[in-house]
C-alpha cells in the first residue's frame, strides 16, 4: 500500500489529512549495490504518526547516510542562501531546519533526528557511510545506536571500530563512546511486547523492530557465538577451483576476521559427502512496526534464493509474513533485485534476480493463501493445477527445489508504463514520489568460462521431499480463489541493484520489466517499484 502524492508546493491541511492515511514515511538515500559509493544501500524510516522530533528516525543499513541526506536537501532546498526554516516540498517536508546549508542541516538530521542505525549484515556497502559520519556524533549529546544481531554486531566491533580499519568510537573496549551496541534476539524478544507485537523492540520514536536471519551466500568462514569471534577456514569469497585465475586469489589469514554465522546443519554433496567447511553468510530482515497503527513494513538486507542455498531461511520470513499480508498489516517489502535475468546461478553471489525473487514470493503468496483459508480447511490444497497444464507434465520436471537451466529472459511486460516508479493505486491512495535521482546503466549479458569458480549444487530433495513446493512454486499452478490474487495491496520495492556504469537504459528497467512480466503471469497481486535515490515514499 502507498499513500497519496504530495505536491511540491507549500504545506496546506489537506496535506496532513493525505499523510495521516500513510503509517510509514520511507526515505531511499541509496538504492544500488554498488560500485558507485554514493548510492549504495540506506533508508531513512519514520512513523507518520510522530512529528520529526529527536529519535524519530531510524535508519535501515549505512552504506549511504550523511552523502544521501545533504544531496535530498540540496535538491530541495528553496534557497541558495539560507536553507533555514521549515521544509515545504521533498522528502523531508515538514521538518524545520536550523542552518543554513544543507551540509550543516544533513548534520543536525543524522545527530539529533535519527535515533538508531539497523544494520542487516556488515559488508561495506550496508556499513561505510556509518564510520565515516559517526565522528559527526561528537557535537551532539549522546551515543548513536547501532542495533543488529550478534555476529553483525562482533563484525563491527572486531573489524571495523577497532583502531586498525577505523578507530573504536563505541562505548566498549575503551573506545571513544560516540557509538552504542544493541544486540537484537534472533526473531525477536519474547520478553518484551504483548499481541501482535510480541517480541518486538523500540526501534525509535513510533517504531518497534524485530529481525529475523536470513542467508547471503555461502562463505569459507564462520562466526562463533560461544566466544563472539570469527575464524577464517578458508577464502573469503571464491571457492578453490583449480582453474581460478590466479589475480583472482585471496591470501588467507588464519587469525580472527569474518562476519559469517555459523551451520547448524552440514551440507550432503551429491556424492553424500558432509561439506562441513562451508559456513552462511548471515544477513537480515527487519520487521519494522509503526506502534500507533500496528502496520508493518519489511525492510531486507542482502539475501539469496532458498532454491540454491547452503542453509534455507526465506521460508520462515514468509511464515511470519503471511498472516500480516492475509490480514493487511503487512503493506510493503523492501528487498534486493541485484541482477536481471541474464545472470546465472553460479554468480548470484548471495543475491537475487527476478526469476528467483518471483518464486520466493510464490512461497509467500501460498502461505498468503493457507492463511485466508477458515481455521477448519487449512492445510487443504490452496491452488490447482490446470488440466492442460498438467496433461503436459513429464517424468524429466525439474523438481521445485532444483536448479533450472538458464531461463528463458522474458520480453517487454504488458503494462503500458514500464518506468522505475510508476505510480500506482493500493490500499488507501496512490504511492508519493518526492524526488529524484540518478539510475544505472543495464548490464550486460554475462559470459562464463572455464575461469569462473563455481559451487556445489544444491541437493534435490525430489517432488515428493519435504517441503517439495518450497521455495518455487511451479509454473503451471494457478491460485484457486481467482476472486483476489493473494498479495493484493502489497507494494514490493527493489533496492541493492548492481550498477554496471555503462551506457544504456538503467538495469532497473529491465529488472522492473522481467518482476511484472514473470509477476502478471503467476497471478501474485502484488505492485514492483524501483525508487530513485534521494525518493521519499508514503506507505
Amino acid at each position: 500500500m502507498a499513500g497519496r502524492g504530495i505536491k511540491d508546493k507549500s504545506i496546506q491541511p489537506e496535506v496532513h489529512g493525505m499523510s495521516d492515511k500513510a503509517a510509514f514515511q520511507v526515505i531511499v538515500l541509496g538504492n544500488t549495490g554498488g560500485p558507485r559509493e554514493d548510492s549504495v544501500t540506506g533508508l531513512l524510516v519514520r512513523s507518520t504518526s510522530t512529528e520529526w522530533s529527536k529519535g524519530s528516525v531510524v535508519a535501515v543499513d549505512a552504506g549511504t547516510l550523511l552523502a544521501g541526506i545533504i544531496r535530498t536537501l540540496e535538491h530541495h532546498t528553496s534557497s541558495s542562501k539560507d536553507g533555514r526554516g521549515l521544509m515545504k516540498k521533498g522528502p523531508f517536508i515538514g521538518l524545520n531546519l536550523p542552518n543554513m546549508t544543507a551540509q550543516a542541516n544533513a548534520a543536525y538530521i543524522f545527530r539529533e533526528i535519527i535515533g538508531a542505525v539497523l544494520i542487516t549484515h556488515p559488508h561495506l556497502d550496508h556499513l561505510a557511510g556509518l564510520a565515516i559520519n559517526t565522528p559527526l556524533v561528537e557535537a551532539g549529546s549522546g551515543p548513536k545506536t547501532v542495533a543488529a544481531l550478534p555476529s553483525v554486531i562482533s563484525a563491527i566491533k572486531n573489524h571495523m571500530f577497532n583502531d586498525v580499519i577505523w578507530p573504536n568510537l563505541s562505548d566498549e573496549d575503551g573506545g571513544a563512546g560516540l557509538v552504542t551496541y544493541q544486540r537484537l534476539v534472533e526473531g525477536g524478544n519474547p520478553r518484551f511486547g504483548l499481541g501482535d507485537a510480541k517480541g518486538y523492540v523500540r526501534a525509535c520514536e513510533g517504531l518497534l523492530t524485530k529481525c529475523v536471519s536470513v542467508s547471503h551466500g555461502r562463505c569459507r568462514q564462520r562466526y562463533h557465538p560461544e566466544s563472539g569471534r570469527h575464524h577464517h577456514v578458508g577464502s573469503a569469497i571464491f571457492s578453490p577451483e583449480s582453474l581460478m585465475l590466479p589475480s583472482r586469489t585471496i591470501s588467507v589469514d588464519h587469525g580472527d576476521a569474518s562476519i559469517f554465522a555459523p551451520v547448524r546443519s552440514p551440507r550432503i554433496s551429491v556424492t553424500g559427502a558432509k561439506e562441513s567447511s562451508w559456513a552462511t553468510v548471515e544477513s537480515s530482515a527487519f520487521f519494522v512496526r509503526d506502534a500507533v497503527t500496528g502496520s508493518e513494513i519489511i525492510v531486507f538486507g542482502d539475501i539469496e534464493p532458498d532454491s540454491v542455498s547452503l542453509e534455507p531461511r526465506n521460508k520462515r520470513v514468509w511464515e511470519i509474513a503471511a498472516p500480516k499480508v492475509a490480514s493487511g498489516s503487512l503493506r510493503a517489502i523492501f528487498i534486493e533485485c541485484s541482477f536481471n535475468n541474464a545472470i546465472d546461478d553460479n554468480s548470484l553471489y548471495g543475491h537475487l534476480c527476478p526469476r528467483h525473487l518471483i518464486a520466493e514470493l510464490k512461497v509467500l503468496a501460498a502461505k498468503v493463501a493457507d492463511a485466508q483459508q477458515p481455521s477448519g480447511s487449512r492445510g487443504r490444497s490452496k491452488r490447482k493445477r490446470n488440466d492442460s497444464d498438467s496433461a503436459g507434465e513429464t517424468a524429466g520436471q525439474v523438481s521445485p527445489r532444483s536448479l533450472r537451466p538458464l531461463p528463458h529472459i522474458p520480453g517487454k511486460s504488458r503494462r503500458a508504463d514500464d518506468s522505475p516508479s510508476r505510480a500506482s493505486t493500493a490500499r488507501s491512495g496512490t504511492r508519493s514520489r518526492l524526488g529524484s535521482g540518478d539510475n544505472n546503466a543495464e548490464p550486460p549479458e554475462l559470459v562464463h568460462d572455464e575461469h569462473t569458480p563455481s559451487f556445489p549444487e544444491p541437493v534435490d530433495l525430489g517432488d515428493d521431499g519435504p517441503g517439495a513446493d518450497d521455495p518455487n512454486v511451479p509454473e503451471n499452478i494457478k491460485w484457486a480463489d481467482s476472486t483476489r490474487q493473494p498479495l493484493a495491496g502489497l507494494s514490493i520495492y527493489i533496492i541493492h541493484i548492481k550498477d554496471t556504469l555503462a551506457d544504456g537504459p538503467p538495469p532497473g528497467h529491465q529488472i522492473l520489466r522481467e518482476l511484472r512480466t514473470e509477476g502478471d503471469a503467476a497471478g501474485l497481486g502484488c505492485e514492483f517499484f524501483v525508487p530513485k535515490c534521494g525518493e521519499g515514499i508514503w506507505i
